[in-house]
C-alpha cells in the first residue's frame, strides 16, 4: 500500500462529471455480481454515472437498451445469485476493427470513458487493445461522420480496469480469481458424497473436474480431500505412472483404506503431450487391480450455484478497488488488473499478468513443466509442493528417534482435523514417531496420550469437529503433571491446534521454562478457532466455514423475508470481543449495519437505522443487522430487537436471530481444508528444523523466545512469530488483537449499504509489478 497522502481528496466528488461502464464476459463465475454490484453502488458513492453493458462485448457493440443506467436499487437482492446478472457472451464482432468501432462510437455518445471489465484473460487482452487503439477509433468515427469532433475531445482517452472472473484460476499475479471458490464448494461437495458410498462398497472414484489448461482446481481438490493421485497438466505424470498408480492404491488398500480417489484435470496430459483421460484411468484400474472403479465428470456444475462467501467478498473488494483505479488513472496510466495477494487487493499492470499466464501454456507446450508450476506463482507452486509431500513420499525406514505430540485446545472448528491429519503425516514422513494428546491440556496432565499412525488421519481432513478431542482448559495449575508426562512420554515438541486459549496456553508453558525443565522443546502455536481472535495471523483455520454458514442462513432468512417484504432482521454471530465474523458476514450478506466492539455505537447510530427504514424514502424487502455477541453489554440483541419492534409498529415486522453454536459444526469448506493442511505441514517442518538447532549433548533443550511460536499468516506469507513477542499486541482482556486488519474492510461495506461515510483515501493500491509480487501460500 502506498504512504502517498492525499488529504484535499473528497471520494465523493472522485467521480463527478465521469461516467463508468461495467461488462462481464467470457465464461460466467459466481461472485461476478457481487463485483458488478460494489463497482456500480461504490461508483455512484463518488459521484459518478454508472452504466449496465449487457451480454458482455456484444452488448456493447450493439448499444441501444445493451448499455442503460444503474441505480443503487437495481443491483439488490443479487449478492446471493451465480452467473452474471447482466449477462455474458462471446463476441466475434469485438474482435474486428469495425466492431470496436461500434462499441467506441456508443461509448462516446453517451460520455463514458472508463470501462471495468469483469472476465477472463481473453477478455482483459481485447479490453487493452481497445483501449490502445481508442485514438485511432476516435480518429476513424470522426471521418467518418459518426462523432463530433467536440465528443472526440470530451473522450479523448479510455481508462481500462479489470478484474478477473474465472472458476480455472488460470490468471497469472492472483492468488485466486473470482469464482474459484465457489467451484471448489461444488466440488468439495460432490466428494464428500462420493466418498461416503465409496467406503460403503470399497470403490475406487475417479473425479474429472474443469481445467483445460489449468490444474488448479485439480490440486486443491485433492489437498482438501486427501487424494491418492491428482492428474494436473502443467507437471504431467513420469514415465510409467501406470505401475507407479496401481502400486499405490493396492498399498492404500494394504494398509486398510476402504475407498481410494483419484482427481483428474480435464487437460491432464502425458509428457509427450497425449491426454490422460479419466476413462483411460478407470480401464488401467479395473484391468490391472480389478477395483470396482467409477467415474464421475462434473462439467458445468462446477459453475453453478450460489457463490461462496469468500467470492462475494472477493468480488466486493475487487469491484471497490476498480473504481478507484480507474479514477486515479491517468492518459500515462497502463491499464491494470485488479488482483489479490494474500489479504490485500493489488494492481497489476494487465498485459504483463496476461504476457505470464501466456508463457506457462508455452512452457507446458515445451516440456519445461518445473518452469509451468513456478510461473503459476508461489500459490500453485506451494500447494503442488505441499501435495507431492503428504501424497507420494512413502515414511522412511530409518527413524529420527523424536516424538512429536499433537493436541487441541479451545472451542472446535472446521479444518482442525486437516492440520492434525497434515501434522501426523508430515511427521511420519520425516521420520518422527507422532503422539495423540486428547482432550487438550486435560489430556496432557493426565497422560491421555498414545501413538498416532498414518491409517489413523485417514478421511480426516473432511471431518468437522475435533477428532483429538478439545477443552479449554488452560495448563497454568497443572505444569507438574504435563512436565511429568512430558519426560514420561519423551515428548520433544510440541503442536497446539486451537484458538485464543491455544496461545495462551503456550504462553504459560513458554513462561514456565524457567521452573521446569521439560517445558523447553519446540513449540508451534496453529490458530483455529471460528472468532479468528489470535495474535499473529489474519486467517484462523475454521472461520471460513463458520463465515459460510452465516452467510447461507443469511440467504435463507432474505428468501423468507421476500414473501413478507418490509421486515428487519437482526443476526447475532459469535466471536466474543472479536467483530470478524459480523463484518464479514455482513459484506457476503449485503447486510444493512454489522454492530461490533472494535467501533463503538450508541443510541443514535441505532436510531438513525429506524428512521431510515420507517421513512418513505426506501422500500424495505429485507433489512439485516448483524450483531457481535459481545459488541456492546447494554445493547443486546434484545433490546435492538425490542426498540426496531416497537418503532417499526404499522411500516415493518422485525425478527431475531442466534446463530449460535451452528457456527462452529458442520464439514470444512475447501479453504479451511487446505489451509489447515499446509498450516499442519509446515508447522512440522518448522519443528524439525528447530530441533536440529536445538539439540546439545545428546538431547532437545530449546529456551530462546523464537523456540515457541505462532504460524500465521500476515498480509502475503505464512510466518512464525515467537509468542513471548507477540504479548504487546494483545489485548488479552477481551481476547483480540490489539491491530486487526480487516477493519480497513468496515468501510466498504458500510459504503455498499449507503452510509453517509467517507471513505480514507489517503492509503491506496501502488501499481505493483508481476516480477516482483510475492505471494501467500495460497487457498
Amino acid at each position: 500500500m502506498s504512504e502517498d497522502l492525499q488529504p484535499t481528496v473528497d471520494p465523493t466528488k472522485m467521480g463527478v462529471g465521469r461516467s463508468i461502464a461495467v461488462l462481464t464476459s467470457g465464461g460466467d463465475a459466481q461472485g461476478m455480481n457481487a463485483a458488478v454490484r460494489a463497482t456500480v453502488r461504490v461508483g455512484i458513492y463518488t459521484g459518478a454515472k454508472v452504466y449496465f453493458v449487457h451480454e458482455g462485448y456484444q452488448g456493447l457493440v450493439d448499444g441501444g437498451e445493451n448499455i442503460c443506467l444503474a441505480t443503487w436499487e437495481s443491483v439488490s437482492m443479487m449478492l446471493q445469485l451465480g452467473g452474471t446478472v447482466i449477462g455474458s457472451a462471446r463476441c466475434k464482432d469485438f474482435r474486428t476493427r469495425d466492431g470496436r468501432m461500434k462499441a467506441a462510437c456508443n461509448l462516446v455518445k453517451l460520455g463514458i470513458t472508463n470501462l471495468c471489465v469483469i472476465g477472463g484473460d481473453g477478455s482483459l487482452t481485447g479490453a487493452n487493445e481497445f483501449r490502445t487503439e481508442w485514438s485511432g477509433l476516435l480518429v476513424d468515427l470522426v471521418r467518418a461522420g459518426k462523432i463530433t469532433e467536440e465528443e472526440a475531445k470530451k473522450s479523448s482517452h479510455l481508462n481500462i480496469v479489470g478484474m478477473v472472473g474465472s472458476i480455472d484460476n488460470d490468471f497469472c499475479g492472483t492468488d485466486m480469481t473470482i469464482g474459484t471458490d465457489s467451484a471448489l464448494h461444488r466440488i468439495i461437495e460432490v466428494v464428500d458424497a462420493i466418498t461416503t458410498t465409496a467406503q460403503s462398497h470399497q470403490r475406487t472414484f475417479i473425479l474429472e473436474v474443469m481445467g483445460r489448461h489449468c490444474g488448479y482446481l485439480a490440486l486443491v481438490t485433492a489437498l482438501a480431500c486427501g487424494a491418492d493421485w491428482v492428474f494436473i497438466p502443467e507437471m504431467p505424470p513420469d514415465d510409467g505412472w501406470e505401475d507407479h498408480l496401481c502400486r499405490r492404491l493396492s498399498d492404500q488398500r494394504a494398509r486398510g483404506s476402504r475407498l481410494n480417489v483419484i482427481i483428474v484435470a480435464e487437460g491432464a496430459m502425458c509428457k509427450d503431450g497425449k491426454p490422460i483421460t479419466s476413462d483411460q484411468i478407470k480401464k488401467l484400474v479395473t484391468d490391472r487391480l480389478g477395483f470396482d472403479t467409477r467415474t464421475t465428470v462434473l462439467g458445468h456444475v462446477q459453475r453453478g450455484g450460489t457463490p461462496s462467501a469468500f467470492d462475494r467478498i472477493l468480488g466486493s473488494r475487487m469491484g471497490v478497488e476498480a473504481v478507484m483505479a480507474l479514477l486515479e488513472a491517468t492518459p500515462d496510466t497502463p491499464a491494470c488488473v485488479v488482483t489479490l495477494s494474500g489479504n490485500q487487493a493489488v494492481r497489476l499492470p494487465l498485459m504483463e499478468c496476461v504476457q505470464v499466464t501466456k508463457e506457462v501454456t508455452a512452457a507446458m507446450a515445451q516440456g519445461r513443466f518445473d518452469d509451468a508450476i513456478k510461473l503459476r506463482g508461489k500459490s500453485f507452486e506451494n500447494n503442488w509442493n505441499t501435495y507431492k509431500l503428504l501424497a507420494h513420499i512413502n515414511p522412511p525406514d530409518t527413524k529420527s528417534n523424536i516424538n512429536v505430540a499433537i493436541m487441541n485446545i479451545g472451542a472446535p472448528c472446521a479444518g482442525m482435523n486437516a492440520a492434525v491429519r497434515a501434522a501426523v503425516r508430515m511427521g511420519i514422513i520425516q521420520g518422527h514417531s507422532m503422539l495423540a494428546v486428547h482432550e487438550g491440556f486435560d489430556g496432557l496432565a493426565q497422560g491421555q496420550i498414545e501413538p498416532i499412525i498414518w491409517t489413523s488421519v485417514s478421511g480426516w481432513t473432511g471431518k468437522g469437529g475435533s477428532m483429538l478431542g478439545t477443552k479449554r482448559t488452560l495448563p497454568g495449575k497443572r505444569l507438574e503433571e504435563i512436565s511429568q508426562n512430558i519426560a514420561k512420554f519423551n515428548i520433544h515438541a510440541l503442536v497446539i491446534i486451537g484458538g485464543f486459549e491455544a496461545y495462551v496456553g503456550g504462553l504459560e508453558l513458554v513462561q514456565a521454562r524457567e521452573k521446569y525443565e521439560e517445558m523447553c522443546i519446540p513449540i508451534v502455536v496453529i490458530p483455529a478457532t471460528v472468532s479468528n481472535n489470535v495474535p499473529g495471523s489474519d486467517f484462523s483455520i475454521g472461520a471460513d466455514t463458520a463465515l459460510n454458514t452465516i452467510t447461507s442462513t443469511c440467504d435463507r432468512i432474505k428468501q423468507s423475508a421476500a414473501g413478507t417484504k418490509r421486515r428487519v432482521f437482526i443476526v447475532e454471530t459469535m466471536g466474543g470481543y472479536c467483530g470478524y465474523l459480523a463484518t464479514m458476514a455482513g459484506l457476503a450478506a449485503g447486510a444493512d449495519a454489522a454492530y461490533i466492539f472494535e467501533e463503538k455505537f450508541d443510541i443514535k447510530d441505532l436510531e438513525i437505522k429506524v428512521h431510515l427504514f420507517s421513512g418513505n424514502s426506501r422500500i424495505i424487502y429485507c433489512s439485516l443487522f448483524k450483531r457481535n455477541e459481545s459488541c456492546n453489554s447494554n445493547y443486546t440483541t434484545d433490546f435492538i430487537f425490542s426498540l426496531y419492534s416497537e418503532e417499526g409498529k404499522g411500516i415493518f415486522d422485525c425478527r431475531k436471530n442466534v446463530l449460535g453454536h451452528m457456527q462452529q459444526g458442520g464439514t470444512p469448506t475447501p479453504f479451511d481444508r487446505n489451509f489447515g493442511t499446509k498450516m499442519g505441514a509446515k508447522a512440522v517442518l518448522w519443528l524439525t528444523d528447530k530441533l536440529k538447532e536445538c539439540y546439545r549433548h545428546g538431547r532437545i533443550f530449546a529456551n530462546t523466545a523464537d523456540s515457541a511460536c505462532v504460524l500465521g499468516m500476515r498480509k502475503r506469507a505464512l510466518t512464525f512469530q515467537p509468542l513471548a513477542e507477540l504479548k504487546e499486541d494483545t489485548d488479552f482482556e477481551r481476547r483480540i488483537p490489539k491491530i486487526q486488519w480487516w477493519l480497513k474492510i468496515r468501510p466498504i461495506m458500510k459504503i455498499l449499504a449507503k452510509y453517509d461515510i467517507k471513505l480514507d483515501t489517503s492509503e491506496h493500491a501502488d501499481l505493483e509489478h508481476v516480477i516482483k509480487k510475492s505471494s501467500f501460500l495460497g487457498k
